[in-house]
This record gives C-alpha cells, sequence and structure tokens, in this order.
C-alpha cells in the first residue's frame, strides 16, 4: 500500500547482498485460478455455520454466509488468500519495522515512523468500538491468522524478506487504517519546510494560501438539514474522481454514481473488489487490502464513493520553549535484518510527538515542531464505514460518519429511490482564518482545537438542484470555519461538470468514457498565455525553423494528452523549461518547484507574469523554447515520453529488480485530467507516479449493473494468472461486472469454495 512503498522495500535491495543474495529466491511457478482456489482453506474451519465463497474468472470473490462473524473470517480469509505479502509489509511499514525486512538502509525511515506512530492510539479505539464493529473485526483477524497459520506456502515475500508467521490483532488492523489515513498535508509540509529560511517565504506562504483555497466548491452553502514522505505518498497524496447523477441527467432513468480513485500505482494494487452476503451486509465494492470495509462500493439501497477532503486534520506547533518537565521521552529498539539493532528515542508533548527529531529533517536547522494530528486521537473509521455500508437512505447514511475522523473524505451518495447527496465525513479543529505561517505558534492551540467538529457539524448536500454532483479534491462548500487550505486545481470537478451540462442525459458509456477523459483545460490556458507572449516578444526569430516547428505544435494542440499527442510532448517541454527559468534561483537550485505547485492553475502565473520585466520574462520564454525544440525528435508523441510502469515494490531493487517489473507502457492522461497519470514536471520521459488505479460504476436501477476494474489485477500471488489480467480491461475502458443477486452471482460465477465448520462433513465440493 502506497505510491512510493515501493521504492521503500527497494532498499532492502542492497541490505540482502550482505546476506547472500536472499532476493535470488526462486519465484512461485505460474497458476491459473483453478491451481489457486485448490491452496484456499475450506476444512475444518470456526464457523458457526455453513459459508460459501463463489469466485469469477478474475478471481474475484463473493461470501454467501449465514452469520456475519462467519462472513467476516471468511473475508479475512480472502484477504489473506489473496495479498497475505502485501498486507504484512503495509503492518510493518504502519509500525516503523522495515528494517527488519530491507536491513539498515530502512533505519532512519522507521525512525520517522515510530515518531508519526500511526498504532498510537489503536488499543483506545480497539475499546471504543462498537460491539458489532469489533466483533466483525475480531472475526475477520481470526480469518487472517487462520490462513496465515495453515498455509502449505506463504507468499515470495515472506521468503525474500525473511518475514515470519506473526499473529495479527485488532490493533494492527486499526494501525493500517491509520496508515491509510495519512494526512496529505504532511506530504507539502516536508517540500516546504526548506524554503522557510528564505528572505521571501512570507510572500510564497501567502501565495501557496492563496491558489490553494481558489478552488471551486463541490456544492453551494446551502444545506439541508486529505525520504519518510515517500513511504507515505501512495497513501496521503491521494486524488480521486466521484461523481453522482440524479435520474433527470441520466439515460438509465434512475441515479448513477462513479468513482475512480488514486493512489500508488503498483502490482498489487492497493485495492481489492470482493462481494459479500449475511445477515446485516450485502455489498460488492473495493477494499484496502487488511481492511475489513468496503470503501468505495454498493449495497441493493445506496451506493457511495469518496475523494481525499485534503482536509487541515494537523498542524505544526513550535515547542522549543516549552518546559522540560512538559516533555516525554521512550526509548524504542528498531530491529535491524543482517546487522546491529538500532535504539531511537521519540519525545512527546502536550501538541503531539516531536516530528523534527525525524532525521528526515536533521539537516534543516528545525527548531523543535510537534505534530497535532487528529488521528493520534480516538475515532471509529471501521464502525463507520460498517454502518454505511448497512444503510438504507442518506439520513443513515450521513449518521454513519459520526465517528469518522481519518482521512477526511468528501462521500458522494446515490440510492435506488433517485437520490444523491454528499458528506464532509471528518474531524476537524475549529480555526479562525488561515494560518499565518506553517509552524504555529502553540499558544493558538487551545483556541483551535478546543472545539471539534465532525460529519454532523458540516455542511451536506442533498438532491441540488444541478442534479449532480461532482468531487475531484476541490475546495468543499463553506463551512463558516476552514476545513483545508491546499486543494486540488479545479481541471477535475469543472471537467466533470461541462461533460454532464453539455451531454445530459448521461449513459453509463459516456460515464466510462468520463473516467478516461484527457483533457485538460488549465494546460490550454497556459498554452495561449504561453504562444500570446511568444507573438508579442517576437519569438521564435525568423529562420528559426525547429523553434517554429515547435511553436507550430504548442499552438495547434487541444489540450487532450491522448498517448499518440505531439502537441502535449512539446507543450510539457516548454512549461518545464519556462517554470524552471522564470521560478528558478541559481543558488536555490529546486526551490523553485514548490512555487510551481503554486502557478499550476495559471491564473497566478498569468499575474506573475504580467508583473515581470522585459529581461525576465524574455529570458524564461527563450529557455523554454529552447527546451521544446531540443525535444523535437527525443518522443514521436505523448505517450512514448509518458511512461507507465507495472512493477512490484521489489521492482526498485538493483541487479535483481528486473524480474519485478512486469510491463511497461505508454499512457495518455497527466496530473489533473479525469484520467489522473500524475508526473513531476519533467522535459524527459518520465513515469507517472500516482494515479487513477481502479474504476467503479453502479446504476442505480439494476442491483447487478455494478462495474469494477483495478489496474493490474485482483491476486497478489506472484505470477498468478489474475495478478495482470484486469491491464488491458482498465486500458481499454472495460470493466468487470459484479452483481449484487445471488442467483445471478451463481450463473456467472464459475469457481465455488464450500467452507465447513470443525466437525462438519468435509466432503470436498470446490477449493480444497
Amino acid at each position: 500500500m502506497g505510491r512510493r512503498i515501493a521504492g521503500w522495500l527497494g532498499l532492502g535491495a542492497a541490505g540482502s547482498l550482505l546476506a547472500g543474495c536472499a532476493l535470488l529466491t526462486p519465484l512461485p511457478e505460474p497458476s491459473d485460478v483453478a491451481g489457486r482456489l485448490a491452496v484456499f482453506p475450506t476444512r475444518d474451519l470456526p464457523l458457526e455455520g455453513e459459508v460459501t465463497v463463489h469466485w469469477n474468472e478474475r478471481q474475484i470473490p463473493f461470501i454467501e454466509a449465514g452469520h456475519d462473524g462467519d462472513a467476516a473470517f471468511a473475508l479475512g480469509l480472502v484477504h489473506a488468500h489473496l495479498r497475505l505479502g502485501q498486507m504484512t509489509m503495509a503492518r510493518m511499514i504502519a509500525y516503523g519495522r522495515l528494517s527488519e525486512a530491507v536491513g539498515p538502509l530502512a533505519v532512519d525511515i522507521d525512525h520517522g515512523l515510530r515518531i508519526l506512530s500511526f498504532p498510537r492510539s489503536a488499543s483506545e479505539i480497539e475499546g471504543a468500538m462498537s460491539g458489532e464493529a469489533l466483533h466483525w473485526t475480531r472475526r475477520f483477524v481470526e480469518g487472517i491468522n487462520h490462513y496465515q497459520d495453515t498455509a502449505a506456502e506463504l507468499p515470495h515475500e515472506f521468503r525474500v524478506l525473511g518475514l515470519e508467521r506473526e499473529p495479527w490483532t485488532v490493533a494492527d488492523v486499526v494501525a493500517v487504517g491509520r496508515l491509510a489515513g495519512t494526512d496529505v498535508n504532511w506530504l507539502l509540509w516536508m517540500q516546504l519546510l526548506p524554503l522557510r529560511k528564505r528572505a521571501d517565504w512570507p510572500e510564497i506562504w501567502a501565495r501557496l494560501l492563496e491558489n490553494g483555497a481558489a478552488s471551486l466548491p463541490s456544492f453551494d452553502g446551502t444545506a439541508r438539514a486529505s525520504a519518510l514522505n515517500e513511504v507515505l505518498g501512495g497513501l496521503g497524496r491521494s486524488g480521486s474522481n466521484s461523481l453522482a447523477l440524479a435520474p433527470g441527467r441520466t439515460a438509465t432513468g434512475g441515479a448513477i454514481l462513479a468513482n475512480d480513485p488514486h493512489l500508488g500505482i503498483m502490482v498489487p494494487n492497493v485495492w481489492l473488489i470482493a462481494g459479500i452476503r449475511s445477515p446485516s451486509y450485502h455489498a460488492v465494492g473495493l477494499m484496502g487490502p487488511g481492511l475489513p470495509i468496503f470503501a468505495i462500493g454498493r449495497n441493493p439501497h445506496v451506493a457511495w464513493g469518496g475523494t481525499n477532503m485534503r482536509a487541515a486534520s494537523s498542524d505544526l506547533y513550535d515547542v522549543g520553549d516549552l518546559p522540560t518537565g512538559d516533555i516525554s521521552e521512550r526509548r524504542e529498539r528498531i530491529g535491524v535484518r543482517w546487522w546491529f539493532d538500532r535504539e531511537v528515542t521519540v519525545r512527546e508533548t502536550p501538541f503531539g510527538p516531536i516530528i523534527s527529531d525525524a532525521p528526515q529533517f536533521a539537516e534543516l536547522d528545525l527548531p523543535p515542531l510537534a505534530l497535532k494530528w487528529t488521528g493520534h486521537g480516538t475515532s471509529d473509521e471501521i464502525g463507520a464505514m460498517l454502518a454505511a455500508s448497512r444503510s438504507r437512505d442518506f439520513g443513515e447514511f450521513r449518521r454513519a460518519f459520526e465517528s469518522f475522523a481519518v482521512p477526511g473524505q468528501n462521500i458522494l451518495y446515490a440510492d435506488a429511490d433517485g437520490n444523491i447527496g454528499q458528506v464532509m465525513a471528518a474531524r476537524l479543529p475549529v480555526r479562525n482564518g488561515r494560518p499565518e505561517d506553517l509552524v504555529l505558534d502553540r499558544g493558538r492551540h487551545d483556541a483551535a482545537w478546543g472545539t471539534v467538529r465532525s460529519a454532523g457539524d458540516l455542511p451536506f448536500a442533498f438532491n441540488p438542484e444541478s442534479g449532480f454532483l461532482a468531487s475531484a479534491n476541490n475546495r468543499p462548500s463553506g463551512t463558516g470555519m476552514p476545513v483545508g487550505f491546499f486543494f486540488s486545481p479545479n481541471d477535475r470537478v469543472r471537467r466533470m461538470a461541462e461533460v454532464v451540462e453539455a451531454r445530459s442525459p448521461v449513459d453509463l458509456e459516456a460515464v466510462k468514457a468520463l473516467q478516461r477523459d484527457v483533457y485538460m483545460g488549465s494546460s490550454v490556458g497556459l498554452r495561449d498565455l504561453f504562444v500570446s507572449e511568444l507573438d508579442a516578444a517576437g519569438l521564435p526569430e525568423d529562420g528559426d525553423a525547429r523553434a517554429a516547428e515547435a511553436v507550430r505544435r504548442i499552438r495547434n494542440w487541444n489540450g487532450h494528452y491522448r498517448p499518440e499527442s505531439q502537441g502535449a510532448v512539446s507543450f510539457e517541454q516548454f512549461r518545464y523549461g519556462f517554470m524552471g527559468r522564470f521560478y528558478g534561483k541559481p543558488s536555490e537550485d529546486g526551490d523553485w518547484r514548490a512555487e510551481v505547485g503554486a502557478a499550476r492553475d495559471g491564473a497566478l502565473l498569468r499575474r506573475e507574469i504580467e508583473a515581470a520585466d522585459d529581461a525576465t520574462l524574455r529570458a524564461a520564454l527563450g529557455a523554454a523554447l529552447a527546451a521544446a525544440t531540443e525535444g523535437l525528435d527525443k518522443y514521436a508523441d505523448w505517450g512514448a515520453m509518458h511512461r507507465l510502469r507495472l512493477a512490484h515494490p521489489l521492482g526498485a531493487a538493483p541487479l535483481i529488480g528486473e524480474r519485478y517489473r512486469f510491463a511497461e507502457h505508454g499512457v495518455g492522461g497527466s496530473s489533473d485530467t479525469l484520467l489522473k497519470t500524475a508526473h513531476e514536471s519533467s522535459a524527459e520521459r518520465h513515469r507517472v507516479r500516482y494515479g487513477a488505479n481502479a474504476r467503479h460504476i453502479s446504476d442505480m436501477t439494476d442491483p447487478d449493473a455494478n462495474y469494477f476494474v483495478l489496474l493490474g489485477g485482483q491476486d497478489g500471488w506472484l505470477n498468478s494468472g489474475t495478478l495482470l489480467d484486469q491491464w488491458p480491461l482498465w486500458r481499454d475502458g472495460e470493466y468487470v461486472r459484479l452483481p449484487l443477486s445471488p442467483d445471478e452471482i451463481r450463473r456467472t460465477f464459475a469457481h465455488r469454495s464450500e467452507l465447513k465448520g470443525q466437525g462438519a462433513d468435509n466432503t470436498e465440493t470446490g477449493g480444497r
């Protein structure tokens, strides 16, 4: 789990060489679905009744059980069967135990993770769970442990990384959930903290706040009634699109809900697809491996999906003048594979852990900085999502999120009666205005954190007059208090609105096409700005045919980042050259990238270009033109420059990583297109960092009209036939239908595992 967890697991490669090339462990033999299901446990299980797990040809399960506890147990078996290696590594990251698997190069990362302390409130959260949620989670954990204890062969990752059969607990599940709740703002802070020494920091901060808040709201304010950053990147730097359409906007005559989450791109995927039917639960959807909840999905009555709110759920406080007696210390031992264990100190304050003690900040000469995070408190996201998946109407659905805190989500809703809605699921301190700096005076703590608001206090939307709701990490509706400060540009939310308004009524094929849309309006605005400035400056000069060709490609480009586009290549090369020269400072190499982020949608950049002197502007245009001209012959099209790699985290290992890199393809899209394939600003070939790694659509007129696809595949077992089998579907805009009706499941799912309890007749009826 996580976009750059892959990179950090790759650190183990260098350390593994010290242990005699442990990574040379052979890959498993190729296996098909029947072979994989032959090792799924079906006998002598701790069940109250019989359970059937139906599997389709993509190894997607649908569990039928007569008891909720049995359904949860079977779900734990399924998660462990498909993703035990991935789940185990996620647990080690949550606890800061990477060094135990990958060696001494991960010690500093583990130190930072120990300070962040994702399991900090796990025992309190477990104690505060409702009886239903706790029973469900305990049985889920029992299923994981039964699979792990009885499996004849553990996943490849166990052998390569030296992992042991370590029992799971409810607290472990909570810790993995907290890891998934990483605050997106931390990643921005890590980029900005080095800039605070600059003389123009106040101006940079003001520009960032101005631009970060200049995002369109999801709905109007009338309510009826988001080193170490690499590990956390794929979880915290999440994006996502979500669209709810009322019947008046659809060709089906009912509501439609569509979601495509944006997270790390890796194999196995950070999602798995599943379905379940028990006395209390009947749902299909996307689940995080190791988490017993449907984050995105539907039941017979309602459908749901969310986007990261970019909520301001954390603050940084300067605690340099805090009395010594208010600071506690604890020593923690980090186990290190192939090397000596290491002891580290973690310091805590009433305002949170002192995050500046992390090795990642050692060279910044920071004052002691404490991290205050909602996720260090007690909340119940598992109980909230379970209640939401049981809900039958919008009132029940909204109430379900009272216990939800992190990560703050804009949750969209649609139901079988044709209603649509949106809920702000978060717990946030009541702040007064924008922060004056990235680091706050601790005297402001009590005023901000003395009152915390949750979903029931925050605005919501229900059946808006527009007939649709769109969310894409943009600014939520006005709340009377800041809910965040750094939102995504308007491209994606604006594009959804434009297409829906232009094409209503919208059918399912149009919604599918929208999830693959690669138009970026802000790039068109920048294109026009750049061309206008080139024309005004008399560039390119007469006789420079190659430069003229680069400008022609930019001028004629239509704003679509299609794989075959040449204009997208020239535009991105031009933009990279311009930004580097316009914002770059030779003495502060690289600092300009943070400022580029503030000018991403063009509005701020336009103002700064208008204010720039002629020499500065002409130099930037010249550098941009040179970059685009030099790049004319480098790449045939955008797909040749913009690359998506399907690889296991171990693919980052030197020498032997190649066998964990399964494919690389040119793809369409960019950082702010609906088909999000995010990348660093570059004039060279680059790889997608994170993006649309799964898709979901539900037509609420038909309980069986639910469509899902993963970028990659369902199985995490290396060399499985369903490790990568959904990649062609994702690429071509196709989906896997996942019905809710038991009869349709039985008709269309070709494989079946009949689970038997201890002492039952264990005649084999499928599976093992």
